[in-house]
């Protein structure tokens, strides 16, 4: 530390400095708080509201449990969402595509489908939830992701055993979502996006290229599910937080690499159709604010995304830089590279 330094105040110069100057601008700290804390607040709600909903039922009864599988399981609705997307991307010949394409075709034909959040957060112990009917920033992107990976590694006769379609696409998300591909309770879902671009590219599904594109080192830590257990239902369990906090300080300690809003026009050049994007986020111990899919667009990048403003799946209506640089609580990207199955590069 330099002499005379203030051990309360982060380095001049550095990403939390910039941060704390981004709070005290007057132009951003509003947007910032009330993007971070709705969105909590609603998680929070859900948790409240649905015990509510349930007291006419008996916990443990047949006719409960049915409702709470079907929840998790995915609707008919949701299973002819997965059939009817595959079976048009198999029809357009989008498994000869790279990934990336692959998920941007796939994901636009989700424009329109309703912003729903918390859809993740089912009573009971944690369980893989197929909704393709509501979708979050995240849960579209992992859907999108689970959809083009179907459509490469099988062909067209699976559509004629639908169980063993529907297994095929829970082991799909199940490895998208869980560390290390493993259902292993609450804490093993992958809550930090920073977290799940590194655990997918540990498993060959996904390459960070935010260093090469010009991204630089973020040192802020990581904590925020720890310190704001009231937002969270799960953490209410015994032992839960402080195994979240172990994660959140082997966070931490790993390396990562964004691209600041300054500099993400200039990276534009290098992003590809399908990239999955991952808003970084100004608010003390979060990694990620939001997440989508690139779409280049006559030679500028656009979010497809499920934003909470705006309430349903959609093509940003500005280019990414200017999103970013537009939207309180954000101040760059990383980007991750969807991998066709086999490969190692990701090289287009």
């Amino acid at each position: 530390m330099n002499a005379g330094a203030n051990p309360g105040l982060p380095a001049p110069g550095s990403r939390m400095e910039a941060r704390n100057d981004r709070r005290l601008d007057g132009r951003r700290p509003l947007g910032c708080v009330l993007h971070s804390y709705y969105t909590r607040l609603m998680r929070c709600a859900a948790a409240i509201v649905a015990p509510l909903a349930l007291a006419s039922c008996d916990p443990g009864s047949p006719v409960e449990e049915a409702r709470l599988l079907a929840l998790s399981e995915g609707t008919a609705e949701d299973w002819g969402i997965v059939r009817s997307t595959l079976a048009r991307a198999w029809e357009e010949g989008l498994h000869l595509l790279p990934l990336g394409e692959t998920m941007a075709r796939i994901g636009v034909g989700f424009v329109g489908t309703a912003y729903v959040p918390a859809t993740l957060e089912v009573e009971g112990p944690e369980r893989l939830v197929v909704n393709l009917r509501q979708l979050d920033c995240v849960t579209f992107v992992e859907n999108v992701l689970a959809l083009g990976r179907f459509v490469h590694l099988h062909d067209p006769s699976m559509l004629d055993d639908e169980e063993l379609l529907r297994a095929e696409y829970r082991g799909l998300l199940t490895e998208i979502r869980y560390r290390g591909g493993k259902l292993e309770g609450y804490p093993s879902r992958l809550h930090y996006f920073s977290e799940w671009i590194a655990d997918n590219e540990a498993r060959g599904l996904v390459r960070d290229v935010s260093r090469e594109l010009g991204g630089m080192a973020d040192e802020t830590p990581i904590d925020f599910m720890s310190t704001h257990p009231e937002a969270y239902r799960q953490l209410s369990e015994p032992g839960v937080v402080d195994e979240i906090a172990r994660t959140e300080a082997r966070l931490s300690a790993r390396p990562r690499y964004y691209i600041g809003e300054e500099r993400i026009e200039e990276a534009a050049p290098d992003i590809a159709d399908g990239d999955i994007i991952a808003a970084t986020s100004t608010v003390g111990g979060l990694d990620i604010a939001h997440t989508g899919l690139a779409l280049v667009r006559d030679g500028s990048v656009f979010l497809l995304h499920a934003p909470l403003v705006g309430s349903e799946v959609q093509i940003s209506e500005v280019p990414l830089s200017e999103r970013v640089q537009r939207i309180g609580g954000q101040d760059g990207i990383m980007v991750a590279r969807p991998l066709n199955p086999g490969t190692a590069s990701g090289d287009r």
